[in-house]
């Protein structure tokens, strides 16, 4: 499992309880992390951050030397991340765009859209000659494209290859691509297609996928006798919360990206990861309050709880955890202890649902220990349901911040998060 770095270790020890729970982000391993993929991807290979995995400000502002752009999926996405990482590209996807959003963009200067149907197309057309008259808008149209069942079978998640909301259906392409070729919308020009298909795929099929993408973006290009300019073969690299230190093979999919870049002079590639950037950064930080035996098995019931690290609960899986004794104990009552070598840890919710790990191995766990979930750098507190029993929200903690070299201390936390000061 990801043991926590020293700092964040240090720092979910010297919390007092009442400090508990807390989001502890490591910006130091964040931004190692991000070089070495950046490394690892050929020069002609856009490399840009799908800010809806975590988009608090000190995560953007760590990433902003490693990648090309940003990726936003929503109006308050959209603001947040041109406040937060100022003159930086953005591109502006997901389905259901409203006129609202796509006037704000275009007044913010996005010139980068991913169009999900004809439908948004012409409003996009309509909004950009009221809004833009005079600029360039640059489109790429999703396409939701076949999928071997192979590949199906092994993503977590498949946003294409079978019915889905999103993007064009393949068979809607050339009258789409017709619309910005003909002059029927003269502002708009066609830059590429895009094409996130599915999550959770290792290297190679990443790469079965990229390949599929640019040879079926290459032949509609052919068809129309246009030069598309860029392919953008999504995000959607494996996180294994199984086995977290088996990590996405970065340099098998950059040098396969590269000889598929070299294969096809004329198009940039772009990728737009998001949990594989930042997942492995972020620890959600607890306090043990009772330790309980029940029918056989044991149970430690934490702070906190599912409401603030919903990824276990979404994806079905146990978060991997580290056991962190406190022999410092306050009370004069006895600590409540476990007895068996494995305990399943819930949280404080009211439905037997709110289990964030079962089975840890934690012989001798106790009342006032700490519990640290790693892999909750994305997908994490931006996607729970906080309010629910009202229970306090978590502090947020962000280690080696740039504006402090060598030290450790927070910065303030990221304005969405609405979580306690670190």
């Amino acid at each position: 499992m990801t043991l926590p770095t020293a700092s964040v270790r240090d720092r979910i020890l010297s919390l007092p309880s009442a400090e508990l729970p807390a989001y502890v982000y490591d910006l130091a391993a964040l931004r190692d992390h991000a070089a070495e993929v950046r490394a690892a991807l050929p020069e002609r290979v856009e490399l840009y951050y799908a800010a809806k995995a975590n988009p608090d400000r000190e995560i953007l502002t760590a990433l902003a030397p490693y990648v090309d752009g940003y990726e936003v999926s929503s109006g308050g996405e959209l603001a947040h991340v041109h406040e937060a990482v100022p003159g930086r590209p953005l591109a502006f996807g997901g389905p259901g765009k409203t006129p609202v959003e796509i006037a704000a963009a275009l007044e913010l200067g996005v010139r980068r859209f991913h169009v999900e149907s004809a439908y948004e197309l012409r409003m996009l057309a309509e909004l950009a000659a009221r809004t833009a008259p005079d600029a360039r808008i640059d489109v790429l149209l999703r396409f939701n494209l076949p999928l071997p069942d192979a590949l199906l079978e092994n993503s977590s998640l498949a946003m294409g290859g079978r019915p889905t909301p999103f993007g064009l259906d393949p068979s809607e392409a050339d009258a789409t691509v017709a619309l910005l070729t003909d002059g029927t919308f003269p502002q708009l020009a066609l830059r590429g297609v895009h094409a996130h298909l599915a999550s959770g795929l290792e290297a190679d099929e990443q790469l079965a996928v990229a390949e599929s993408v640019v040879r079926w973006a290459t032949g509609l290009a052919g068809r129309h006798g246009v030069r598309l300019c860029e392919v953008n073969v999504g995000g959607g690299m494996t996180v294994d919360y199984a086995d977290p230190d088996r990590r996405f093979d970065w340099a098998a999919y950059g040098k396969g990206l590269g000889e598929l870049a070299d294969a096809h002079p004329e198009v940039t590639l772009r990728i737009e990861p998001g949990r594989a950037l930042t997942a492995y950064c972020g620890w959600y930080a607890t306090e043990v309050l009772d330790v309980k035996h029940s029918h056989g098995e044991e149970f430690a019931v934490v702070r906190g709880g599912t409401h603030h690290l919903r990824t276990p609960a979404t994806k079905g899986h146990d978060q991997p955890c580290s056991v962190l004794p406190v022999d410092d104990w306050p009370h004069p009552w006895p600590r409540s202890t476990a007895r068996q070598d494995r305990v399943t840890l819930t949280g404080q919710l009211c439905t037997p649902k709110d289990v964030l790990a079962r089975r840890v191995p934690a012989a001798g766990l106790r009342a006032g220990d700490r519990a640290a979930f790693s892999v909750a750098g994305a997908y994490a507190w931006n996607i729970s349901h906080h309010d629910f029993l009202m229970h306090p929200r978590p502090g947020f903690h962000y280690l080696n911040h740039l504006e402090h070299p060598g030290s450790s201390e927070p910065s303030e936390p990221s304005e969405p998060s609405g979580g306690r000061r670190g």
